[in-house]
């Protein structure tokens, strides 16, 4: 592939504007949610039929988020087929064609390269950092995502069922039973049969093991073989009508894998080195897995037993400890704070507009209204402040409610009395970025040319206004410089500066003949 033309250092090219738009696109309204009252919108009952049935789903925003490294940051062009690369910390962009429609780009843990998966043209496109030379490497089609192993060497492409990149064949034969193997270093591709639909990709934190999930099966490959294959080991009894696998997680020291399986009363725990299967209760339904911050325990919701399972990873098979969550309640999915003195518990799935906060030193849980029901929630870097994304669909949301039939977010700030900000947003959210300093966010949505500033201290935002829609949303590495790249046929790519409020645009990148510099409104 060549390289395109890039331009001379982008700050020496752009003239500093203010960044923030006059119009607003979203109505700020605050409220003091507590345990008895009810922001508007909420339920007075707490529980909803609709969620006995259905799964907690974990939506993600980034889905398409860059890949940073302390000298380069890598933004994937989807709809141009290429990728762009800003040099840190002077900011000059130059961009490289891979495939056709690479929709996931990743860089190797010594930054010496990026990889792309090019899911149009069912290639992995491995990119020199320095020189950006890409070397294409055919994969098996119909996949629709990738995964990168710690030490860069590998990745793993597989069709991941729950993914919004769910294009497949038109015509032909098309399997749910495979994946790819690709050596980043000899660029060599192995195709390889794990079980019907891969629910996730693990690998142990020294690299020497894969862990697919699937369906049915569990999938455990050695990194370190000549010739790596895949050990499948069945996870289920029931060989007419098992238990569908959901999610895996590996224990830190990459010996044991637990399973979580919709609709069951006991965690899956494989052996790895052995291939050794176990059983260890968990309540019933467990729809969400996750470790704690310090990796000692592992954490599991059992909806439909109202219960929080906890592991000690250092003997998985020893009995847990079971703590009680509210019967008036439906919560399904657990966030840890970075400390590991909280969890934030919530449902995808119950319609209700309620969440949870747990206190680990005293396993207290706290119930607290919602302006609507939850899709997502994160915390911030410093886990001082909790972002809730909310659907369109209303669930138990009032009707004379300003939040009915709207996207939504709330910020609520988790070191004091949980005061929130509940923000009413013009469109779906599709990308989300943390500063590094932990200090802000930025949100942007589907087809508005915005950037939204969140303050995580005082709950207020800001709106800055783009000259496209923006596709990308990022912060470059080591500074509090934020990103968006925008819908432009030849490139636009904009820098905003939250101390002065200064917004930097660069337009026709990908051609040098087109580079032309221009004014936030």
């Amino acid at each position: 592939m060549n390289n395109r033309f890039g331009p001379p250092t982008l700050l020496t090219l752009l003239a500093l504007v203010a960044g923030c738009g006059a119009d607003k696109a979203f109505s700020s309204i605050p409220s003091e949610n507590s345990d008895e009252g009810q922001a508007d919108g909420g339920s007075t009952d707490g529980t909803a039929d609709s969620g006995d049935t259905e799964p907690e789903v974990e939506d993600s925003f980034f889905t398409l988020s860059p890949a940073a490294s302390p000298v380069y940051l890598f933004i994937a062009n989807p709809d141009r087929d290429t990728v762009t690369r800003v040099s840190v910390p002077s900011l000059q962009v130059i961009t490289t064609e891979v495939g056709d429609r690479p929709i996931v780009v990743k860089t190797t843990s010594d930054y010496r390269k990026a990889v792309t998966f090019d899911e149009a043209s069912d290639t992995v496109s491995v990119i020199d950092a320095d020189s950006l030379e890409v070397s294409s490497v055919p994969v098996r089609a119909n996949f629709n995502t990738m995964s990168l192993s710690p030490d860069g060497r590998f990745v793993i492409c597989w069709h991941d069922s729950d993914s919004d990149e769910t294009e497949s064949s038109d015509s032909g034969a098309q399997s749910f039973n495979e994946i790819s193997l690709v050596d980043t270093e000899t660029l060599t591709h192995i195709p390889m049969v794990v079980g019907f639909n891969p629910r996730g990709v693990q690998f142990t934190a020294d690299s020497a093991s894969a862990v697919v999930a699937s369906d049915a099966y569990v999938a455990v490959i050695d990194l370190t073989a000549s010739t790596p294959a895949p050990a499948r080991i069945a996870i289920s009894d029931d060989l007419v009508e098992p238990p569908l696998a959901e999610e895996v997680l590996l224990t830190p020291d990459g010996r044991y894998a637990f399973i979580r399986q919709f609709g069951a009363t006991e965690l899956v725990v494989v052996e790895l080195a052995s291939a050794w299967v176990e059983r260890v209760a968990v309540g019933d339904n467990p729809t969400d897995l996750d470790l704690t911050p310090d990796g000692l325990r592992a954490v599991a919701v059992a909806r439909d037993s109202k219960e929080l399972w906890l592991y000690d990873l250092a003997d998985p098979f020893a009995a847990a400890d079971v703590v009680a969550l509210p019967e008036t309640d439906t919560f399904g999915s657990v966030v840890m704070s970075p400390d590991g003195s909280r969890g934030l518990l919530y449902s995808t799935a119950s319609g209700v507009s309620r969440y949870g906060s747990w206190d680990l030193s005293t396993d207290e849980i706290t119930v607290r209204a919602l302006v609507k029901p939850v899709r997502a929630i994160g915390l911030s870097p410093t886990g001082e402040t909790a972002l809730v994304f909310h659907d369109k669909e209303n669930g138990d949301t009032d009707s004379d409610s300003v939040f009915y039939s709207q996207w939504a977010l709330t910020m609520i700030d988790l070191t004091d009395d949980f005061f929130s900000n509940p923000l009413r947003l013009p469109a779906e959210p599709s990308g989300f970025a943390h500063s590094d300093d932990g200090e802000r966010g930025y949100l942007i949505m589907e087809e508005q040319p915005l950037l939204e500033v969140l303050d995580y201290r005082s709950l207020l935002y800001e709106e800055v206004a783009l000259k496209s829609p923006a596709v990308h949303v990022g912060v470059v590495p080591e500074s509090t410089l934020a990103w968006a790249s925008q819908e432009h046929e030849l490139g636009r790519l904009s820098f905003y500066a939250p101390e002065t409020g200064e917004l930097q645009t660069i337009t026709g990148f990908e051609l040098n003949s087109g580079i032309e510099t221009e004014e936030s409104p």
